[in-house]
């Protein structure tokens, strides 16, 4: 294995490079790569700030560098199956919870977890993000270990999205509600059914009488390939370097999720001004 003195020379020595460093260092290390013209799979989130972010991507585009963003949860075995059932999402409910642990707590939990969510819901509606509003507080760490957010889009579709470092047990549940039925995702174990409503169905005859749910309701198991999701992640960069694929999670996909995670974080700060103030007040 070859040792390398600086991250110039390290950057030289190749055509494409993962960013693993942490948060607050994501902006010098990849600007250096990105000048010299070399893909880049940065790790979530992009960058600590969206000036940062912009300025990567003006960076790429500049030197015709690709960048792919580091949310491997697109890769979830679930995920992947679940995109054929999702049509026009209307709610969707995202629980993220783990206990906690020092790697990545040099951030809010909402950027070092919450992220992920955020960017399979953006790719699963399509829209904008109209409004925001969030909750959150500091437990173990300087900033903000456990948060809630309540996200409105541009058709009305509402997301509900918590996200805790401090839990007892892990979750990752993912919960979609469409015209079409519901699909219910399990993260953790890359599962996940559809549920939707019979065909031929007599809606009159069941009003008469309380039916079971098997009566009016189908369950359709989902699948997907086999596959580790970093390693599929690594296998897309790759392809995408190589020009046999487009990048899967884009670095403008990276810098949307960014921006939101930010407002939401931005929201929680708030709050828990207010709730200050507050409490200074009634003291």
């Amino acid at each position: 294995m070859q040792a390398f003195d600086s991250v110039e020379s390290l950057v030289d020595a190749c055509e494409a490079l993962t960013i693993v460093v942490p948060t607050p260092a994501h902006y010098e290390v990849a600007r250096t790569a990105l000048e010299r013209g070399r893909h880049l799979l940065i790790e979530k989130p992009l960058t600590a700030t969206l000036a940062q972010a912009d300025e990567l991507l003006a960076i790429a585009e500049r030197t015709g560098a690709l960048v792919q963003t580091g949310h491997v949860e697109r890769f979830n075995r679930a995920i992947r199956g679940a995109q054929g059932f999702v049509d026009r999402p209307r709610f969707i409910e995202s629980d993220r919870l783990a206990p906690f642990s020092p790697r990545g707590s040099d951030v809010a939990v909402v950027l070092d977890l919450m992220i992920h969510d955020i960017d399979l819901i953006l790719t699963l509606v399509g829209e904008p993000v109209e409004s925001v509003q969030a909750a959150g507080i500091p437990i173990l760490t300087p900033f903000v270990d456990i948060a809630n957010a309540r996200l409105v889009f541009s058709s009305g579709a509402v997301a509900n999205i918590t996200a805790s470092r401090v839990s007892r047990d892990r979750m990752r549940k993912l919960r979609i509600f469409q015209p079409s039925g519901y699909l219910s995702l399990d993260l953790a174990t890359g599962d996940g059914e559809f549920y939707r409503l019979k065909r031929d169905l007599d809606l009159a005859a069941l009003a008469k009488a309380p039916v079971a749910l098997e009566a009016f309701v189908e369950r359709v198991a989902i699948s997907a390939p086999e596959g580790e999701p970093l390693r599929l992640e690594f296998e897309s960069f790759l392809a995408a370097v190589q020009g046999r694929a487009a990048v899967t999670v884009s670095g403008r996909a990276g810098r949307d999720a960014l921006e939101v995670a930010l407002r939401i974080q931005g929201e929680i700060e708030r709050t828990l001004r207010q709730a200050g103030q507050a409490g200074m007040t009634g003291a």
